[in-house]
């Protein structure tokens, strides 16, 4: 997915440009209109339907009574953006097929936040996953979680708004501010006065647009060229199906393992701990069907991921009996596919609209997604702990001010993206670093009771700061190297975009370059690692601080807060060895957790410290997640 690549790629002439929107019929015009009138229609009528009785709960989680369909398919479509879109085909034509083993991380991906992120979130009834935080550590952690991901949120979102925008102005002519602006008032209109549960509603109608646009090009393209076999042979031919490449070498850019197990922390990234995905969790009616969402995206992510490399397969196959012009071989990455899509559905009025309403349905399931979290954790998190006794309707409607002031602060920030030039791509990777950190926040919180407040704020910044070394130190070096910026490893980096299409192309087509040495060796880091070292820093770190600082002595541990990792994994072990460990816990109580909380009494369900080791019972009233064992959560004096 290329984004960055258009700030550099020369505008077609004026000559090719009449040439190119002369394909764009009246009829592709009506059908793209025709998207954002039925997405706005769909905003007000949720708007509309509950005017003047909407409570902060219902605009910000619909309520909690969304069934699983509609949530899965939000799922989806929030990160499956125009970058995506664009991204997948493009990557597939000019690197082959390696990327498709990235569908090998969803399983892992979506399977861990199904059983250990949504069960602990749902059951603690929370809004914002920030929220958490503070149940966990304090509310200075939860603040600094919520600046971290309204300030990744925030350059997302104005990225995703114009670069495609100004890939679809280079190749058919486009108006570029037209089109920015007309998405993001759509946007900001039907987002701000329907709340999520429009967001979710619109989601589906433009998930079902993004896969008949992306359908109709695979079926007229694999037509029009002999077939899909025919692709595949010439595909084969030309060395773009690759085979799978085993080196455990984390600087390459795409091997078995970097896809396969690198991806999944950028999954769990997005699905586990992101606000956009967690606010989806949490709108669904029961805990159950909040599972069973985030199971129906596994074989969707699979047919989005063929469908993108199965367009990039086409493309090469169509160019390689219809050769490109000057024009489109000297054009963007980004480009490529809007080049291929105008050239091979010339003549087939409606079709092109559909794809460009295929494109731009991806832009606003991102946009409106964004808008929307940025608004809950804003109120939620920064608003309403300091001013509690806000009233239903005041909050209500101050939470509309806030996603209409999130709207602007998007357009603003699509002026600043078309300023920055080659720095486009440093600020789009921005969205990649940050996400690391936070991942590796809410896993210190979640798998290691001895993590302090301390330890979390310190461990945070130090994911941070790991993150935007390397990040921006591969960008400055491509920089004074005269190649072009690639913050990932000298090819690609990511954004996410449901995980379908994270890879994001660089601004020059490929060259051979010598291999680093030093420092250039760590920033060529491949950018599926990014999340996994960045978490894992923030971990280790947060670990050491919180031993360093005296652990949980002496704080309040929710229960509800841990996950059970030792129950868990004791329980996959032989009966027999269930028993002897079982019996060692009544008499070594400290084997089962060198983790966790200490209590000594317990109060509306908290556990206070105590110097005595002790096995003490949870509370009917409030009980431990499923799988915790009363005798687990024990008092460690050590630490």
């Amino acid at each position: 997915m290329s984004v960055a690549v258009s700030t550099s790629a020369p505008l077609p002439p004026a000559s090719d440009t009449n040439m190119v929107t002369s394909t764009f019929s009246l009829v592709d015009y009506v059908v793209f209109v025709l998207l954002l009138v039925l997405s706005l229609a769909i905003g007000l009528y949720h708007a509309y339907r509950g005017w003047g009785r909407h409570t902060i709960g219902q605009l910000l989680l619909a309520d909690r009574k969304m069934g699983c369909f509609p949530v899965a398919l939000s799922l989806l479509a929030t990160f499956q953006s125009a970058v995506a879109i664009l991204g997948v085909p493009s990557e597939i034509y000019r690197f082959g097929t390696q990327y498709w083993f990235l569908g090998c991380s969803y399983f892992l991906g979506l399977l861990i936040p199904a059983h250990v992120f949504i069960p602990i979130f749902y059951r603690l009834h929370l809004t914002s996953a920030y929220e958490y935080l503070e149940l966990r550590f304090n509310k200075a952690v939860r603040v600094c979680g919520t600046v971290t991901f309204i300030f990744q949120m925030v350059i997302y979102m104005g990225v995703v708004l114009y670069a495609p925008s100004l890939a679809l102005n280079a190749v058919t002519g486009f108006d570029l501010w037209l089109s920015v602006l007309t998405l993001g008032i759509v946007c900001t209109v039907y987002t701000a006065l329907g709340g999520l549960k429009a967001v979710i509603w619109t989601d589906v109608f433009q998930t079902l647009v993004m896969f008949l646009g992306q359908l109709v090009v695979i079926i007229v393209g694999s037509a029009k060229v002999g077939g899909l076999g025919h692709v595949w042979d010439v595909a084969s031919q030309h060395g773009l199906i690759s085979g799978i490449e085993l080196d455990p070498d984390p600087f390459v850019r795409h091997t078995f393992w970097t896809l396969a197990f690198g991806g999944v922390f950028m999954m769990l990234s997005l699905y586990g701990v992101n606000q956009a995905q967690v606010q989806r969790y949490l709108s669904s009616r029961t805990e159950k069907a909040a599972v069973l969402s985030c199971y129906a995206v596994f074989p969707c992510q699979q047919v989005v991921l063929c469908m993108g490399c199965l367009i990039g397969l086409v493309m090469f196959a169509y160019y390689q009996e219809y050769p490109m012009s000057t024009q489109q071989t000297q054009a963007a990455p980004d480009q490529f596919v809007l080049y291929f899509v105008m050239d091979l559905l010339r003549g087939l009025p409606g079709l092109p609209g559909l794809f460009v309403a295929c494109l731009f349905s991806g832009s606003l399931s991102t946009i409106s997604s964004a808008f929307n979290s940025l608004a809950t954790v804003t109120m939620e998190d920064l608003i309403r702990p300091w001013f509690p006794h806000f009233s239903e309707v005041r909050a209500t409607m101050l939470s509309r001010i806030i996603a209409f002031g999130y709207g602007l602060l998007c357009l603003g920030m699509a002026y600043i993206s078309s300023q920055m030039g080659p720095v486009l791509q440093a600020a789009i990777s921005i969205f990649g670093m940050v996400g690391g950190p936070l991942l590796g926040l809410f896993c210190l919180g979640m798998f290691f009771p001895c993590a302090n407040p301390p330890g979390a704020i310190v461990g945070l910044l130090a994911g941070l700061i790991m993150a935007f070394w390397i990040g921006i130190g591969s960008t400055v070096s491509s920089l004074g190297s005269g190649r072009a910026p690639t913050p990932s490893n000298g090819s690609s980096f990511s954004l996410p975009s449901n995980l379908t299409a994270v890879t994001m192309a660089t601004l020059m087509p490929s060259t051979t370059i010598s291999k680093p040495t030093g420092l250039q060796r760590l920033y060529s880091l491949s950018y599926l690692w990014y999340s996994a070292h960045n978490s894992t820093t923030v971990i280790v770190v947060g670990l050491a601080v919180s031993l360093l600082s005296g652990g949980m002595r002496g704080r309040t541990l929710n229960p509800r807060t841990i996950y059970p990792v030792l129950p868990k994994l004791v329980a996959l072990l032989p009966m027999s060895c269930q028993k002897r460990l079982h019996c060692r816990t009544h008499s070594q109580v400290d084997l089962s957790v060198d983790t966790a909380v200490f209590p000594e009494k317990v109060s509306n369900g908290m556990l206070r410290g105590s110097r005595d080791k002790e096995a003490v019972d949870v509370p009917e009233e409030d009980p431990a997640p499923q799988g915790i064992s009363p005798t687990f959560i024990v008092q460690e004096t050590s630490l």
